[in-house]
């Protein structure tokens, strides 16, 4: 008898309210967040490449689209002094990149490494020249150089800029080797390697992708510097100081053109070390 009641109160008995599911919006915000982001990067870039094929009646850029053209690609060089500025800055980039990577790999390895007197002084000297404002670094170098008697044009700007990417190489090269295993040296030395063979043959090709990618950072960085370089530049111009100059008379569509062909190449590199990256994995 008890237990037919039990089995009627059972039945009887409303069921337990379904909980509700919690939205999570860090979901959906997250990623809008990330899109919104890279988007607004991006547009610039797009705006840059789409007008590089406008007509321009007066041989100056105009932000109305006047019909597509490809008349300013065929002449990219056609504008002498922006062609030798921009000759400057590829060379100027070129260089300070590859010393910067020379200088800044043997500094990441030993940071991330080795322990050694100074090293945490060190440390506090590269946040600080990646936080100084570019005015401040631009203004030193200027009293540095002048203090040395040395004469302002494209080997002060050379100076200037490796003082400045350097430290982006040494960054982004110990943030790589850092994630390398120990045991990888220990094992070429059983294995009868000497410490340079190893380095060259299992150290450096695993932080290869890092340290294409800090002299990437450190390439960017120097091709369109304008405030430091405006300190110690004197007579020499650069690509980003000519277009600086010519904002008050008119830019030229090749500009755009010379701009969207340094943007190629700079992705082509990128998307190349990428798949070094893959194929190197630490």
């Amino acid at each position: 008898m008890s237990s037919a009641v039990a089995v009627e109160q059972a039945v009887d008995r409303p069921a337990p309210p379904t909980p509700k599911r919690r939205i999570r919006w860090s979901k959906f915000f997250l990623p809008a967040f990330f899109w919104a982001v890279i988007v607004w990067t991006v547009i610039p870039i797009v705006f840059m490449i789409i007008f590089s094929f406008n007509e321009a009646p007066n041989g100056r850029l105009a932000f109305n689209w006047f019909g597509a053209t490809s008349t300013w690609y065929t002449n990219v060089f056609a504008v002498s002094g922006l062609t030798v500025a921009l000759e400057h800055s590829l060379e100027i980039a070129l260089l300070s990149s590859l010393i910067s990577v020379i200088l800044g790999t043997p500094m990441a390895l030993a940071l991330a490494r080795y322990r050694f007197y100074g090293k945490s002084a060190t440390d506090i000297v590269i946040f600080t020249d990646i936080a100084a404002p570019s005015v401040v670094v631009g203004a030193s170098l200027l009293g540095f150089f002048l203090t040395l008697n040395l004469p302002r044009g494209l080997t002060t700007i050379l100076l200037a800029h490796i003082a400045f990417s350097v430290v982006f190489v040494v960054v982004v090269v110990r943030a790589r080797v850092s994630g390398l295993d120990r045991s990888l040296d220990r094992a070429a030395a059983d294995l009868g390697a000497t410490p340079w063979v190893a380095f060259w043959k299992v150290i450096f090709p695993l932080i290869l992708p890092g340290v294409v990618a800090g002299g990437l950072l450190a390439f960017s960085m120097s091709i369109d510097d304008l405030i430091i370089t405006s300190f110690v530049a004197g007579q020499s111009v650069t690509f980003p100081l000519w277009v600086y100059g010519a904002v008050k008379t008119g830019i030229p569509p090749q500009v755009f053109v010379m701009g969207t062909l340094i943007f190629v190449g700079g992705l082509i590199i990128a998307i190349t070390n990428s798949f070094v990256s893959r194929r190197n994995p630490t």
